[in-house]
């Protein structure tokens, strides 16, 4: 998985209508704006420390780089901007999105500071492990294909993701900030395989054409609120997207760029419903935030 995701981004811009996927940001505006402004309450509750960076993993084109930062620009941030991102070609889209950006292979080399994290279907991308009967499965060649070496109940694990969330936890535990994780999958950790491919927006079979579609799985909150707390970090209660962007505003958002654009009222609409609605993707992708001792939590959680 993570051989077949590491040559598929490198080689492609896969998201909107020509690529395999759209994600949140690509919908609409709305997205990055309320994402921006979590994040920008958080840091004016903190004290509006000079020295806090903006970071997000897995930025895509940097369109909800972009739009988080006009709104965090207008809250009297100035800090830098760090993009962890390892393609080279989306690398590019997001320099021509976000200005000055720092970009980063990898989570070690972020700066000694508050971080403002961002991380939107980045985790889902990061590779899993699967188990029948405790035996590891895992891929094998055969009639000129790939196959698995085994089936039967599937228990899914993901030590990479677990690790990733677990730095993020302690650079929040040893230098303050928030981070915010958006992604679809589960509440409670429990058998059952997730492992999926995407290509053309369609589902494909997850051995065919390896390093040509986008593999994904499913998070696993609960083990990812368990590997935060367990490096340091606090963790909020797990909300859907569609709650937690309600609860942020966004109808009041949509109701302000209708007014401003009354030729595009119906498609404003149309694209909070997409983001907000059970139906669509409302339910599916949940928000956790994690903060460092000391910071604010994120708002939008009910507790």
């Amino acid at each position: 998985m993570e051989a077949c995701n590491t040559y598929y981004y490198a080689t492609r811009d896969p998201l909107g209508a020509g690529g395999d996927f759209t994600t949140a940001p690509e919908i609409s505006q709305m997205f990055g704006e309320l994402v921006g402004a979590a994040l920008a309450d958080c840091w004016l509750r903190a004290g509006s420390p000079a020295e806090a960076v903006y970071v997000e993993l897995g930025p895509g084109r940097g369109t909800l780089a972009a739009d988080a930062l006009r709104v965090l620009r207008k809250a009297g941030f100035a800090g830098g901007v760090h993009l962890v991102e390892t393609s080279p070609v989306l690398r590019e889209r997001q320099a021509e999105a976000v200005q000055a950006a720092d970009f980063h292979e990898g989570l070690e080399t972020l700066p000694d500071a508050p971080l403002l994290v961002v991380a939107n279907e980045f985790l889902d991308a990061l590779p899993v492990r699967q188990f029948v009967d405790g035996v590891e499965r895992r891929v094998t060649a055969a009639a000129g294909g790939l196959a698995f070496d085994r089936d039967g109940e599937i228990v899914e694990d993901s030590p990479a993701r677990d690790g990733a969330v677990a730095e993020i936890a302690e650079r929040l535990a040893s230098n303050g900030g928030v981070a915010i994780l958006i992604d679809y999958g589960h509440e409670r950790t429990g058998a059952g395989e997730t492992l999926q491919a995407m290509r053309g927006h369609k589902f494909a079979h997850v051995l065919e054409q390896p390093g040509e579609q986008d593999l994904t799985a499913h998070v696993d909150f609960e083990a990812v609120a368990r590997a935060a707390r367990a490096a340091g970090a606090e963790v909020t209660p797990l909300a859907t997207q569609g709650e937690w962007l309600e609860r942020l505003g966004i109808g009041a958002r949509a109701a302000a760029l209708a007014r401003a654009y009354p030729d595009r009222a119906r498609e404003i609409e149309t694209d909070r419903r997409r983001l907000c609605d059970g139906e669509q993707m409302g339910t599916l992708f949940k928000v956790v935030a994690l903060h460092g001792p000391g910071w604010p939590e994120a708002p939008g959680f009910a507790r």
